[in-house]
C-alpha cells in the first residue's frame, strides 16, 4: 500500500482472506454484545475474535490493550480500530470501529428521541441487572485465558499484583493518572527484570528488516500537525455559534485528545465542558445521558450522541459520535504502525512483557468493579436479594471456562434471568 510505514505489515493485512463484510457483522455482533463498559467490550473482543475465530494472538491483544490505556481517547473503540487495522488493514479499522458503534449509536438516538419529546428515561434495570455478573464472569475468564499465557514466573505475578492492589486503592482524584504510571513503571520493571535479549535478538535476526517510506514520514508529520491543532482548540474560542453541527463536531474532537483513564474518569472532563461551560445540557440531562449510556452495549461514551442530539438534532448526534470515537481511533492506528516497526526488538519485547503483566492485574480490577456494580446495596449483600447475582455469575464463569461457550450464549441468557429474577 502506497505511503504505509510498515509496507509488509499492512501488506499482508489488506491481502487477508478475511472479508470486510466478515469484519463488519463480527464487530456488528460484538457491538451487540459488549454491556458493561470498555473491558467488556475488550472482553467479548478477545472472546470472539482471538479465542473463536483466531484471527489474532493473544500477544497481539495484549499489545492493543497496553497501547490503548497510553493514548488519548476512549479506549475500548480504540483497541477496536486496532484489532480491524490488524486483520485487515485500514480499510478493517474503519469497517470494525463503524461496526462495533452502530447498535449503540442506533439504540441511544431513539431513546435521546423518547427522552426529549417525553421527558423520560427508558428503564432496562432488569434486563441490565442481569447482564452485570455475565459481563463479570466474562471479564474474569479472559483475565485468566491471558494471565496463564503470561504470568509464568514470580516476578510477572508481582507485577501483575501490585498493579491490582494500586489501581483498586488508589484515591479517586489520582485514578485518571494512574494507568498511565502503571503502564510506564510496569515497562520499565520488565526492561530491568524481565530482559530476555538472546532469545529475542536470535529471533529478530530471521525477519527482514522493514524500511519507513519518506511519504509515510510526511503523511505521520501532517497528522501530527492535526493532532496539536485540534487539542489548542480545547485553548481556543472558535467563531462559530455554540448550537452550529461544526463547533460541536471540533469541540468534540479536540476534547478526545485531552482525555485519559476510561469513560467513567472522561465523565467528570466532558461534564464540565458540555453543561458549564457550553450549557449544552442541564446538570440532570447530562447525569441522565450518562445513565442511558451505561444500558446501552458498547462504550460509555456512546452518550456523546445523546449530546449531539440535544445540540443539533440527528447530525448533531452523528458527527458528535464519528468525532469523539473516529480522532483517537486514527491515533491509534497511526501508533500502532510504528509500533510494528519496533516490536521485534529485544528491548520493546522485555518492556512489553512487563506492560502485559500490570494490564493482567488492570483486567482483574475491572472485572470487580463490574461484579459490586450488579449489587444493590454494596458493600452490604443480602442474599435474598443478591442470589440472582452470584448464581448468573458462577453459571456464566463456568460456561466459559469449563466448557468454553461462545459469548452468545452467556449475555442474552442473562438478561432474561435478570429480567424474571428482579
Amino acid at each position: 500500500m502506497s505511503g504505509s510505514i510498515i509496507s509488509n505489515n499492512i501488506k499482508t493485512a489488506e491481502d487477508s482472506a478475511v472479508t470486510l463484510s466478515f469484519i463488519f457483522l463480527t464487530f456488528l455482533k460484538i457491538g451487540s454484545l459488549a454491556f458493561g463498559g470498555y473491558m467488556a467490550l475488550i472482553s467479548v473482543i478477545e472472546n470472539i475474535v482471538v479465542k473463536k475465530h483466531k484471527l489474532m494472538s493473544h500477544e497481539e491483544m495484549m499489545d492493543g490493550i497496553s497501547l490503548a490505556n497510553l493514548l488519548p481517547g476512549p479506549m475500548a473503540v480504540n483497541v477496536v480500530a486496532y484489532t480491524g487495522y490488524k486483520i485487515r488493514g485500514h480499510l478493517g479499522a474503519a469497517v470494525a470501529a463503524t461496526a462495533v458503534i452502530l447498535p449503540s449509536f442506533f439504540l441511544i438516538l431513539g431513546l435521546s428521541y423518547v427522552y426529549f419529546n417525553y421527558g423520560e428515561v427508558v428503564s432496562f434495570k432488569n434486563i441490565f441487572q442481569g447482564f452485570m455478573p455475565a459481563v463479570a464472569a466474562i471479564v474474569f475468564s479472559v483475565a485468566w485465558r491471558l494471565g496463564k499465557k503470561t504470568i509464568t514466573g514470580n516476578i510477572e505475578l508481582s507485577i501483575a499484583f501490585a498493579a491490582m492492589v494500586i489501581l483498586f486503592f488508589i484515591p479517586l482524584q489520582y485514578k485518571i493518572y494512574t494507568p498511565i504510571a502503571l503502564i510506564f513503571t510496569a515497562g520499565l520493571l520488565g526492561y530491568y527484570l524481565l530482559n530476555d535479549k538472546s532469545k529475542k535478538t536470535n529471533k529478530s535476526k530471521k525477519k527482514k528488516t522493514q524500511s519507513i517510506s519518506p511519504q509515510a514520514i510526511k503523511q505521520l508529520a501532517l497528522l501530527g500537525a492535526l493532532f496539536i491543532a485540534l487539542i489548542a482548540l480545547n485553548f481556543i474560542p472558535l467563531p462559530l455559534e455554540k448550537n452550529h453541527v461544526l463547533y460541536l463536531t471540533l469541540t468534540f474532537a479536540s476534547m478526545s485528545l485531552m482525555l485519559f483513564g476510561g469513560g467513567y474518569v472522561f465523565i467528570p472532563v466532558i461534564g464540565s465542558i458540555v453543561v458549564l461551560e457550553n450549557n449544552w445540557l442541564t446538570s440532570q440531562e447530562f447525569t441522565d445521558g450518562i445513565a442511558l449510556g451505561q444500558v446501552t452495549p458498547g462504550p460509555i461514551l456512546i452518550s456523546a450522541t445523546f449530546i449531539g442530539y440535544k445540540v443539533a438534532g440527528f447530525f448533531g448526534a452523528l458527527f458528535s459520535t464519528i468525532a469523539i470515537f473516529g480522532v483517537p481511533a486514527l491515533l491509534m492506528i497511526v501508533v500502532s504502525q510504528w509500533f510494528g516497526f519496533i516490536r521485534d526488538s529485544s528491548v520493546t519485547h522485555s518492556v512489553m512483557r512487563g506492560i502485559h503483566c500490570a494490564v493482567i492485574g488492570m483486567i482483574c480490577v475491572a472485572a470487580f468493579i463490574i461484579f459490586k456494580s450488579a449489587f444493590i446495596a454494596w458493600p452490604v449483600i443480602d442474599l435474598s436479594l443478591s442470589w440472582p447475582v452470584i448464581v448468573i455469575f458462577i453459571a456464566s464463569l463456568v460456561g466459559l471456562i469449563k466448557f468454553n461457550l461462545d459469548v452468545i450464549w452467556i449475555i442474552p441468557p442473562a438478561g432474561l434471568m435478570g429480567y424474571l429474577f428482579y
